[in-house]
């Protein structure tokens, strides 16, 4: 089994081909393919590669499957006994990514 680990918008995902991941939004449209440069590792059945600190001439290929924004987030600002509330809410916007093959 193949699997990489991949870093893309501050935050690290272990990957395999097949694999849906939701990362940050991207600006690629949908059904267009998306490389990730930045490998930190690689395990090609036992075969280890580790960066120091990404992998030179590695390359994760993936497919953009859809946009969209996460469930809302509600952050609610109370204090007490001074007649203060405030309620927020965030919807955080993410890109669906397939992964069609790593390239060890």
């Amino acid at each position: 089994m193949i699997y990489a680990v991949i870093a893309t918008g501050g935050r690290q995902y272990k990957v395999s081909p097949g694999d849906v991941i939701r990362v940050g939004k991207l600006g690629a449209e949908e059904g267009k393919a998306v490389v990730f440069d930045k490998v930190l590792l690689v395990n090609n059945d036992g075969n280890l590669d580790i960066g120091a600190p990404y992998l030179e001439n590695s390359a994760v290929a993936g497919k953009v499957v859809r946009h969209g924004r996460d469930e809302k987030i509600r952050v609610i600002r109370f204090k007490r006994r001074k007649r203060h509330l405030r309620r927020l809410g965030h919807r955080q916007p993410f890109t669906a990514v397939e992964i069609t093959g790593i390239n060890p």
